[in-house]
Parts: C-alpha cells; sequence; structure tokens
C-alpha cells in the first residue's frame, strides 16, 4: 500500500446522536475513546481524529486532557501519549470537520459512515481500500457514531456507507473503539491476506 496517497481522517460524533429510544441528543466524551481512538489513529498515520461536540464543558475537558498529555509532566511521563494526542482535535459539528479538512487540504473529504446494521449499497472494505490508496484520491473522512448511531441526517450526507463489521457469532455490539481499529485496519493495514 502507498500510505502516502492515503488522505484519510476521522471524526467521532457525539452530536448529532440517536438514543435507544431513536431521539435525537448529545453523547459524553468517554477518557478511554479519547485514549483509544487517538492511539489507533496515530498508529495508521491518519491526519487529524476528530471529537465532534458542540457542550462548551465536553470541549474543555478534551482540550484540558490534551494539554496534559502533550505538554509538562504528562508528556515527559508517556512520550507514546504525546504522539497519540497530536492528531487529536475537537470541533462543534461535522460541518466545521469537513470546512477544517477542505482548508487544511486544498478540498473537500468525501465522507465514509460506519454503522453495525447493514444499508441497501454499503461498500465492502475492499473496494473503500482500492478508493482511499487510488492516485489522485481525495481526502476521506471515516464518520463513526456514539451512542446508539449516526442520525439518517448524518447518514444522508455520507458518499458512501460502510458494511458493519462482522465477527464469527451473532453477536454484533462492538465498542467505537474497537470498531474504529478493526476499520482502520481494514483500510490503512498491510495486505495480510
Amino acid at each position: 500500500m502507498n500510505r502516502e496517497q492515503a488522505d484519510v481522517s476521522l471524526a467521532l460524533v457525539h452530536h448529532p446522536i440517536y438514543n435507544k429510544r431513536g431521539e435525537k441528543i448529545t453523547t459524553t466524551i468517554t477518557n478511554l475513546d479519547l485514549h483509544d481512538i487517538s492511539r489507533a489513529g496515530k498508529t495508521y498515520d491518519i491526519n487529524k481524529y476528530y471529537v465532534v461536540n458542540h457542550l462548551k464543558s465536553q470541549q474543555a475537558l478534551v482540550r484540558r486532557m490534551k494539554k496534559y498529555w502533550t505538554g509538562g509532566k504528562g508528556a515527559e511521563y508517556n512520550e507514546n501519549r504525546h504522539q497519540a494526542f497530536s492528531v487529536l482535535e475537537i470541533l462543534d459539528t461535522l460541518s466545521d470537520v469537513i470546512n477544517d479538512i477542505e482548508e487544511s487540504r486544498g478540498q473537500a473529504p468525501r465522507l465514509v459512515a460506519t454503522d453495525a446494521s447493514p444499508f441497501c449499497g454499503s461498500l465492502s472494505y475492499k473496494e473503500m481500500r482500492k478508493q482511499i490508496i487510488a492516485e489522485d484520491s481525495p481526502p476521506f473522512l471515516l464518520v463513526f457514531g456514539t451512542g446508539w448511531g449516526l442520525t439518517d441526517e448524518t447518514l444522508e450526507r455520507c458518499d458512501y456507507i460502510l458494511e458493519p463489521v462482522y465477527g464469527r457469532g451473532d453477536f454484533n455490539h462492538l465498542s467505537v473503539r474497537s470498531a474504529v481499529s478493526i476499520i482502520l485496519d481494514r483500510l490503512l493495514g498491510p495486505a495480510w491476506w
């Protein structure tokens, strides 16, 4: 794989998101998602890991954690965490993320939704991988949801929806941290097969 051609960022959306009753809500940012997804993102050499949450208190929490791990005692204590948190950003909306990528990369990204449910016309990992590494491919933004998933409006904004991650059994309820790692490996990892 030509890693230089893989222009990928990811967004973890906390608003708007569905709860289990189908209501649109804002979910709370979790410490584990910040640490683990930053580490996975850095491992697979993504451009940015955007956390999407409009609540100022949640944004302050993310900024405080990032500041701790990228400077001062946190960076001295754990150099790996410093490197991982270098890809982390927090923005209000998915539109803000798209604008940030367009400003920094020179063109708008193609949006790739992820979901645990199958959708008609979902793209396989093999096909998405081909598009990501194709010569002159645009930037791609992998969009992950929290709570009970991305809203219909968010899914409709996306250019592609990836097929679900299936395991060997019938159970299909991965943590978003696990799903991110699996999907990054399928799309950006070495072709071990």
